[in-house]
């Protein structure tokens, strides 16, 4: 039963993850794990278009298209995917079957004068990213700040870091150190400085609806805290656009209960932010969901028509 997966490093890495998983929870020895649980590694449209940003490209789908249709035309029975890049719709055909529990989900800054803070950058420094969520954010924190856009895998990133492309970037800690590297050890950004990516942090693994037997064998991977985080926090996305057009940020923070969700303008000007307590001692999935529509509709009640204006930029 073939994992499809994109060739990335990181998402080779993750995907190995989960083979090993699936061979540990159903007694397949470590040396035939290959040939029970093959790789087939995929290069998306989101990796070969590198000249431009995906608002530009047409959106976070381009991660997750050639690897739902593997799985559809029966090439593979799951897909492994970084569910910061999935839809909040799923093609028709496919299920989440599994959520891994979530890994640390603040993002990092890297910079070349060894800086970990956006107040501790110099004046005017350039600052490369190709998220517009993390663009408004820093924005909003230091508008004399010049963003150009970043794209590429953690390597290329942090090597146009090195070269002096840019003087800082972004990176998620999570996968810094699924990567196992160093700079996963400096000191991350706390959410109240910047919100995470909504389910940044979280591998997801998708199965075909009709293919049972697939699904049984995705449920013992399942980490029901980190799912219903992930629900509700995909559901305040799908509330409020869904698409990667607009700088969304939502973040369940578990042993605290705290549930923040928030939408900024593009430059950063404007940032519309509520919080909400997401009791995980009484949780189900339906009430996640709910707690997310209620907690992005907060947010849209808040922003007003303004919202609407500030999104026209983008």
């Amino acid at each position: 039963m073939a994992i499809a997966t994109r060739k990335s490093p990181l998402a080779l890495v993750q995907a190995r993850h989960v083979q090993d998983l699936l061979a540990r929870h159903h007694g397949v020895d470590p040396a035939d794990k290959d040939e029970a649980f093959p790789i087939l590694g995929l290069v998306s449209t989101g990796d070969r278009i590198q000249d431009r940003t995906l608002i530009e490209a047409g959106g976070k789908g381009l991660f997750t298209k050639e690897i739902d249709e593997a799985q559809l035309d029966g090439r593979a029975a799951f897909a492994v995917h970084s569910m910061k890049d999935v839809p909040t719709q799923l093609p028709e055909g496919l299920m989440l079957g599994a959520i891994l529990e979530r890994a640390d989900p603040r993002d990092m800054l890297l910079a070349s004068g060894g800086e970990t803070r956006l107040a501790d950058l110099p004046e005017g420094a350039v600052l490369g990213t190709a998220s517009l969520r993390r663009q408004a954010q820093a924005l909003a924190a230091r508008p004399d700040l010049k963003v150009v856009p970043l794209r590429g895998n953690v390597d290329t990133r942090l090597g146009k870091l090195r070269e002096g492309e840019v003087y800082a970037t972004f990176l998620a800690r999570a996968g810094l150190k699924r990567l196992g590297r160093s700079e996963a050890e400096s000191q991350p950004l706390e959410p109240g400085e910047m919100l995470p990516a909504v389910a940044q942090g979280a591998i997801g693994i998708t199965a075909c609806t009709q293919d049972g037997s697939a699904q049984d064998l995705l449920k013992p991977l399942n980490h029901s805290p980190t799912e219903l985080s992930i629900a509700a926090e995909r559901a305040f996305l799908a509330r409020l656009d869904g698409s990667c057009r607009t700088p969304i940020a939502a973040y369940v923070h578990i042993e605290s209960m705290d549930f923040t969700g928030e939408v900024l303008s593009p430059a950063g000007d404007i940032r519309w932010r509520k919080t909400m307590t997401f009791d995980m001692r009484d949780m189900t999935m339906s009430k996640a969901v709910e707690a997310g529509h209620a907690l992005g509709e907060a947010v849209k009640q808040e922003a007003g028509p303004a919202l609407q204006s500030a999104l026209k930029l983008t």
